[in-house]
């Protein structure tokens, strides 16, 4: 796994890049914002994310406190993932983000890759 920047950021906009920037954080986010899912639940509901890649991700926002991972020791032991009290501060910034996207995006575009 590459490591991760640990420069200062300059400004709390860069701050807060740093923890959701790339192009599957803030999904996963989004995606997560009013329940928890499972790992397999998460993964369809973004199509073109590959496991490696959201197990990457997972862990990632995990460190940072935005995720928790937990483990549930049943008789059909399962995991789930969902914000932690900090994560859940960004759904101000997520819905931003996605007002912003809905008035400025035409969504009959290809997303770019």
């Amino acid at each position: 796994m590459p490591t991760r920047t640990t420069r200062e950021p300059n400004c709390g906009v860069e701050a807060t890049i740093n923890v959701i920037g790339g192009r599957w954080k803030s999904w996963i986010l989004w995606t997560l914002r009013d329940e928890a899912l499972r790992f397999l639940e998460l993964q369809g509901r973004m199509p073109g994310i590959s496991k490696r890649m959201l197990t990457r991700q997972l862990r990632e926002l995990e460190e940072d406190e935005i995720v928790e991972r937990r483990v549930y020791a049943e008789a059909v032991p399962h995991t789930d993932y969902r914000l932690t009290a900090r994560g859940a501060g960004l759904r101000p910034i997520l819905d931003a983000m996605h007002d912003w996207g809905v008035e400025n995006t035409a969504f009959t575009k290809e997303p770019r890759v």
